[in-house]
C-alpha cells in the first residue's frame, strides 16, 4: 500500500520554504524558552520584537524600500503557521506586520511610509490598532471615539479596549469619528505613543487564553495628534470605513492560518501521544476508537487546509473576495475549537493541565471565533452572496 504523501500547500516555494526554516529556527531559539515566563509576566520581551526584525520577521511582506522583507502574504503566512506550531500564542506578529503595516502600506503617504514602516521593520516601533470599544465591537458605525480639528492638531477623545499589543505599542492606529454619524464620519488617525500627553494604557485585560497577548485598555483624554498623522492625510480624512473594509479581508485570512496550523498541530500533539500512553497494557492508539477519532480529526483538519490555501491562493492573485475570507475565517477557527478540544480528550487529566501544550492551546482557541469579526457576522457577510 502507498504511504501518503505530505501535504504541500499549491503556494508553496523553495523561498518559502527557506522563510519557514528562518521563521522555526527563530521560535525554537527565541520564543520557546521563555514562554512560561513570559505567561506569568503578561507579555513577550519587549527586546524580542527587536530580535524578531533582526531576523528579517517583521513586515516580510512590505516592500524593501520601506524597510520590509520585499515579500507576500505567503511569507506571512509561513511566519503564523510556524508560531502556531511552536504554541507560541502571544506575540503579536499578525497584528503588527500582517493588520497594522499595511494599512499603513496601503493608504498612506509617502511621508508616513518613510516614517513609520522601517521603523517596524526593524521592531524600534510596535504596532497596534485601535478599534474596539467597551460599547461598540463588529459594529464600526457605533463608535464613539472622537477627533476634533483644533489648528494644525487633533483633539483626540475616547476608550478603545481588546487591542493586542496595546502594552508595547509605540504606535497606534485610532479609528475615531472626525465627521458626523455612521460609517461615513470614521478616520484613520496614527498617534506615536511615546510621552503623548493624553495617552494612558488601562489594566492589562485578564484573559482566559493568550496568556502573554498583552491586550490592554486604551485611553485618549484631549490627546493632540498632528493633523498630517490621518492616514493618507487630507485625502484619508473620513476614509477610514473603506479603509478597513478594504484591509478586513487579511486580517481575516490570517487569522484562518493560524487556526488551521493549530488544529494540525493538536492532531500531531495527540497522535505522538497516543502512540506513547499506555492503557491496559498497549499503546491507547491501539483502540479502535481512538483511531478513529484520530482519523476523523485529521481528514477535517486536511479539509480546513485545503480552503484557506485556496483563500490563500486567491489572495496572492488579487482576487480574494469579503465572502471567500468570511469562510476561511469562520470555518477555519470553527475547527480550531472543535479538533483542539476533541485532541485534548484523548491526553486525558493531562490534557486539563496548563503544562502540556494541548491545554493552552484549548485555553487560546475560544478568542478566534470572536476577533476580526465574530463568526456570525462572517456568516451574514457570507449570505449576503446568496
Amino acid at each position: 500500500m502507498l504511504e501518503p504523501a505530505p501535504y504541500r500547500s499549491p503556494w508553496m516555494s523553495d523561498d518559502l520554504d527557506d522563510v519557514r526554516t528562518l521563521a522555526k529556527t527563530f521560535m525554537e531559539r527565541e520564543a520557546a524558552p521563555h514562554m512560561e515566563r513570559w505567561a506569568k509576566e503578561g507579555a513577550v520581551d519587549r527586546d524580542f520584537w527587536n530580535k524578531a526584525g533582526d531576523a528579517g520577521l517583521l513586515c516580510i511582506s512590505i516592500p524593501e524600500e520601506y524597510g520590509g522583507g520585499g515579500g507576500t502574504f505567503a511569507h506571512e503566512a509561513i511566519i503564523a503557521e510556524e508560531q502556531a506550531k511552536a504554541v507560541d500564542d502571544g506575540w503579536g506578529n499578525s497584528v503588527h506586520s500582517t493588520i497594522v503595516a499595511h494599512y499603513i502600506h496601503a493608504y498612506g503617504t509617502e511621508e508616513q511610509k518613510q516614517r513609520w514602516l522601517p521603523k517596524m521593520a526593524s521592531g524600534e516601533m510596535v504596532g497596534a490598532i485601535a478599534m474596539t470599544e467597551p460599547g461598540a465591537g463588529s459594529d464600526l458605525q457605533a463608535l464613539r471615539t472622537s477627533a476634533t480639528r483644533d489648528g494644525d492638531d487633533f483633539v483626540i477623545n475616547g476608550a478603545k479596549t481588546f487591542i493586542s499589543n496595546g502594552l508595547h505599542c509605540d504606535l497606534v492606529i485610532i479609528v475615531t469619528r472626525t465627521g458626523g454619524e455612521g460609517a461615513q464620519g470614521l478616520s484613520l488617525i496614527v498617534a506615536e505613543t511615546k510621552d503623548l500627553p493624553g495617552f494612558s494604557r488601562g489594566r492589562q485585560l485578564d484573559k482566559v487564553g493568550l496568556k502573554y497577548q498583552d491586550t490592554m485598555e486604551l485611553f485618549f483624554e484631549d490627546m493632540r495628534v498632528p493633523a498630517a498623522n490621518v492616514l493618507g492625510g487630507e485625502a484619508g480624512l473620513e476614509q477610514g470605513f473603506v479603509q478597513l473594509m478594504m484591509q478586513l479581508g487579511q486580517e481575516r485570512l490570517i487569522i484562518a492560518v493560524g487556526a488551521v496550523a493549530a488544529a494540525e498541530t493538536a492532531v500531531r500533539l495527540a497522535v505522538d501521544y497516543a502512540k506513547e500512553r499506555e492503557a491496559f497494557g498497549r499503546p491507547i492508539l491501539k483502540f479502535q476508537n481512538l483511531r478513529f477519532e484520530l482519523a476523523e480529526c485529521k481528514t477535517e483538519a486536511l479539509a480546513a487546509r485545503t480552503l484557506v490555501d485556496h483563500a490563500i491562493g486567491l489572495h496572492l492573485e488579487g482576487k480574494l473576495d469579503a465572502a471567500t475570507a468570511s469562510m476561511a475565517k469562520y470555518y477555519a477557527t470553527d475547527k480550531q475549537c472543535e479538533l483542539v478540544d476533541r485532541c485534548l480528550q484523548i491526553f486525558g487529566g493531562y490534557g486539563f493541565m496548563t503544562e502540556y501544550p494541548i491545554g493552552r492551546m484549548y485555553a487560546s482557541a475560544r478568542v478566534q471565533k470572536i476577533y476580526g469579526g465574530t463568526n456570525e457576522i462572517m456568516k451574514e457577510l457570507i449570505s449576503r452572496t446568496l
